[in-house]
C-alpha cells in the first residue's frame, strides 16, 4: 500500500549540512542508486565512486539535504573539480517528493554555498537518460556543453557549466 507523501510545511524544507556517510542521507542514496539501476540496466556503488572526504570540508566539497519534519526529502552534493570550479553530483528527490521544486531548491543551495568558498564556476555531468534531470539544469540557467539536437544516447554523460555570481565587497 502506497500513501500519499504529507504536504511540506508553508516555510518548506531547511537545509542541512552533514556528509554523505550521514544514516539520514542512506535512504535517498539508496533511492539513487536504484534509480541508476533502473534505468542504465547496472548496479552503481555511489559510495565507491568517490570517497565521502570529498564532499567535506577542507577538500572543498559540501553535502546537503533538505529536511521536512525531520525527514531528507531531496539533497545533493559538490566536490572540488579545480580550484575555481566546483563539480555538483548526486542532486536527488525522494521519489514522494517530486514535482515541488526540490532540486531546484538543492541547487541553488549548492550554487550559493559553492560561491561563498570561493568558486566561480560549477559544473556537472548527467546521464543520457535523465530527461528531468536534464531540463531542470536548462531551465536554471546551465550552458550544455554538448550539442542538444542530438539524440542524448548518441552523446552519453551530458555535461554543463554555469558561472557562479561572486559577492562583491
Amino acid at each position: 500500500m502506497t500513501t500519499a507523501p504529507r504536504p511540506l510545511r508553508a516555510d518548506g524544507p531547511t537545509v542541512r549540512h552533514t556528509t554523505p556517510t550521514d544514516p539520514l542521507a542512506r535512504p535517498l542514496l539508496d533511492e539513487l542508486t536504484h534509480e541508476y539501476r533502473t534505468r542504465y540496466g547496472h548496479p552503481v556503488d555511489l559510495s565507491q565512486e568517490y570517497p565521502a572526504e570529498e564532499f567535506t570540508p577542507p577538500h572543498g566539497g559540501a553535502f546537503l539535504l533538505l529536511m521536512a519534519d525531520g525527514v531528507p526529502v531531496a539533497g545533493g552534493a559538490f566536490r572540488r573539480y579545480d580550484l575555481r570550479t566546483a563539480e555538483l553530483k548526486r542532486i536527488w528527490t525522494h521519489s514522494a517528493h517530486r514535482r515541488r521544486g526540490l532540486a531546484r531548491r538543492v541547487l541553488d543551495a549548492l550554487e550559493r554555498e559553492a560561491a561563498a568558498r570561493g568558486y566561480t564556476r560549477v559544473c556537472l555531468t548527467t546521464g543520457p537518460r535523465q530527461p528531468e534531470a536534464r531540463g531542470l539544469y536548462l531551465a536554471a540557467g546551465y550552458r550544455p556543453l554538448f550539442d542538444l539536437t542530438a539524440p542524448p544516447e548518441s552523446i552519453g554523460p551530458l555535461p554543463f557549466e554555469k558561472p557562479l555570481e561572486t559577492a562583491r565587497p
